[in-house]
């Protein structure tokens, strides 16, 4: 049997909305590679770190998981990385792989850190957001100076002025890695500004 409205009855329109609770919208939960459970908030944009001989990893990690930040690590099986937040990414052992793995994965918006001019200049290609561990930023005004340099430097590697330069080298600080963390937080913080996000 069929049931019909009354023709004398009025229809009543109902009117449904649907609202999704804020941090169900902006916030997923991930599990790292030592089975940590993480509140990662979704982005716009990608944290990636040329993690080979990187002294500012605990700093990245830091930041990252201040703001709930997705972070990767990239670096070749000549290094150990054990990581409670940051997802780490070992690849094989060999010229340029932990380079081309990282640049492979950066998209435009993405924020890399790196202190090697030749990945910068690729990351900016795709217009990342690129920074080096000793707190400066990579810009397309910048990198053909930086690599003239790099290339200059590799004309007169082994020469004796090289070889005191080396023996003389500046041994990094905790200081530099303040400096470094200082300027990556600016860095993070106006990214998040930019792509409308909430910051804490």
């Amino acid at each position: 049997m069929q049931l019909h409205p009354s023709p004398s009855s009025p229809r009543r329109k109902i009117k449904i909305t649907f609202s999704l609770h804020p941090l169900r919208k902006s916030y997923y939960t991930k599990t790292n590679n030592n089975g940590k459970e993480n509140t990662i908030m979704k982005q716009n944009f990608h944290i990636f770190v040329d993690a080979d001989a990187c002294p500012v990893v605990a700093e990245i990690e830091r930041i990252a998981s201040k703001y709930s930040l997705p972070v990767t690590l990239l670096y070749d099986t000549n290094h150990i990385l054990t990581l409670e937040y940051c997802e780490t990414i070992m690849v094989s052992a060999g010229r340029d792989s932990v380079d081309l793995a990282l640049i492979n994965r950066t998209k435009r918006g993405d924020v890399v850190v790196t202190q090697d001019f030749g990945v910068a200049a690729l990351a900016l290609g795709k217009s990342a957001f690129v920074m080096h561990q000793n707190g400066w930023q990579y810009t397309n005004d910048n990198i053909d100076g930086l690599l003239a340099d790099r290339h200059w430097g590799k004309k007169i590697r082994g020469s004796a002025h090289n070889r005191y330069r080396s023996q003389h080298k500046k041994k990094r600080t905790s200081r530099d890695n303040k400096k470094f963390a200082s300027a990556f937080e600016v860095l993070i913080v106006k990214r998040l500004e930019e792509t409308g996000s909430p910051v804490k």
